[in-house]
């Protein structure tokens, strides 16, 4: 069973999340440079604060709660220290481009609690072997927005076409760490459909996957608890495919994406 990763700081709505099985709250304190990355694009730009952390942390009785917080600069120190003492159970760390950022990073942390590596970055997926065995980390999760930008890709899921996902989580496996990626929308909806990101998922032995925004958005005909379980069904059916199932699911995947990535260079957009 893979973790669905939930943004929220609201104290009621995690509750509910901690109530379902393999749930894992977050908490995203990221600003610094965000804004100037994502303008023009429909992208989430948390406004969490650091009490949000203890809020959220004060309600949890089974699920982890990570935080996402600035990358590396000179306050990561006090940062770092700041978010566990509001009990942060995971630090992930984003936008690093290069090995040393994310070594001073887990020495900082000093094994006070797991790191996540958010790669989302041309540089972090070039020196991915340089950094897979730092010590204190414990998951490698891709980013696919920002890596595919930094790579001047057009569509986000163009590096699980083109099998960067599939290095990526060898060498996590190898090293025995956890790997997720992405984000997922309700089953059948997405220029990419749920249904076919979770197969992705499945295949490469992902171990978790962030709730968009759209798997929980207004339009839902069902409960969120609802939409979780269905998720849940769809899981467990697709961990059943034969080899050959998975590897003809594989195929048209990649086709499809190939295909919206090239009506997006066509139109302009990405």
């Amino acid at each position: 069973m893979m973790d669905l990763i939930q943004i929220t700081n609201d104290p009621d709505f995690a509750r509910r999340c901690d109530a379902l099985e393999g749930l894992r709250l977050w908490v995203d304190l990221e600003r610094n440079g965000k804004a100037e990355r994502q303008a023009g694009r429909n992208t989430f730009i948390s406004t969490h604060t650091l009490d949000d952390v203890g809020r959220i942390k004060a309600v949890l009785q089974r699920s982890r709660l990570m935080v996402r917080v600035n990358p590396l600069n000179p306050d990561t120190d006090t940062e770092v220290n700041a978010v566990l003492a509001q009990g942060a159970d995971l630090l992930m760390l984003p936008m690093f481009t290069e090995a040393w950022e994310l070594q001073a990073f887990c020495a900082i942390v000093a094994g006070r609690a797991p790191v996540v590596a958010l790669l989302e970055t041309a540089g972090a997926f070039e020196s991915l072997p340089e950094w897979i065995g730092t010590p204190g980390l414990e998951e490698v999760y891709v980013g696919l927005n920002d890596l595919h930008l930094s790579m001047g890709l057009h569509f986000m899921f163009e590096p699980l076409a083109l099998g960067l996902l599939d290095t990526a989580a060898r060498l996590a496996r190898a090293q025995g760490l956890r790997f997720g990626f992405g984000g997922i929308a309700r089953l059948d909806e997405g220029l990419l459909p749920g249904r076919d990101v979770l197969a992705e998922h499945l295949r490469l032995g992902s171990q978790a996957v962030i709730l968009s925004r759209t798997f929980h958005g207004s339009g839902s005909a069902g409960s969120f608890e609802d939409e979780v379980a269905a998720l849940r069904t769809a899981e467990r059916s697709l961990a059943s495919r034969s080899a050959g199932q998975v590897q003809a699911d594989r195929l048209r995947i990649a086709e499809t994406i190939g295909q919206i990535a090239s009506r997006m260079r066509r139109n302009g957009q990405g």
